[in-house]
């Protein structure tokens, strides 16, 4: 799925938001590990990716061939600063119009727009994929997406109290969301 927008993002800079191809391999496996390094919200650590670049190439490229599902990056100034992405939970009847979520953005980028802008895109795309529900998992005291996700609308729909095990703090809580589209 291709998709491509511009955007001014909160400091007056132009934010480049669009899907990742395969030649973006290197540049996305960077701020993938990047961003795991800079909190421990998202689902890895960095030292569990054994991806290389060329295999991040084709993966991206597979997203972007396909209809249904898509990574997107933001770029300013020719620099990746996050990545989102809609990924089908399968292809069976009774789970194909549900898709799941999931969003990373480069700590220096905090606060400028760029998460909602990424998440407004996957909706977009979920909705053009004919998808009828977009999930996330989201740590619970991750109070800041929590907001940025009500305000979108999805809506809770359950917790796991033990979802993560964090080698920083121990257990962690996860909120399962879920947006209609």
């Amino acid at each position: 799925m291709e998709y491509y927008k511009t955007l001014p993002i909160n400091d007056g800079q132009i934010c480049i938001l669009r899907n990742a191809t395969g030649k973006d391999g290197a540049a996305v496996l960077a701020n993938y590990i990047l961003t795991h390094e800079q909190t421990d919200n998202l689902l890895s650590y960095p030292d569990e990716s054994d991806i290389t670049a060329e295999q991040e190439s084709d993966f991206l490229q597979n997203k972007t061939e396909s209809a249904h599902e898509v990574q997107i990056l933001a770029e300013v100034d020719g620099a990746v600063v996050g990545l989102s992405g809609i990924s089908a939970l399968g292809s069976k009847d009774k789970v194909r119009h549900r898709a799941d979520f999931g969003i990373s953005i480069d700590r220096a980028y905090w606060h400028r727009g760029i998460g909602r802008a990424l998440m407004e895109a996957c909706i977009e795309c979920a909705r053009k994929a004919g998808y009828e529900q977009l999930e996330l998992e989201v740590i619970a005291e991750n109070s800041r997406a929590i907001a940025m996700y009500e305000k979108a609308g999805f809506v809770e729909f359950g917790r796991n109290p033990r979802g993560f095990k964090s080698r920083i703090c121990g257990y962690q809580e996860l909120i399962c969301m879920r947006l209609e589209l």
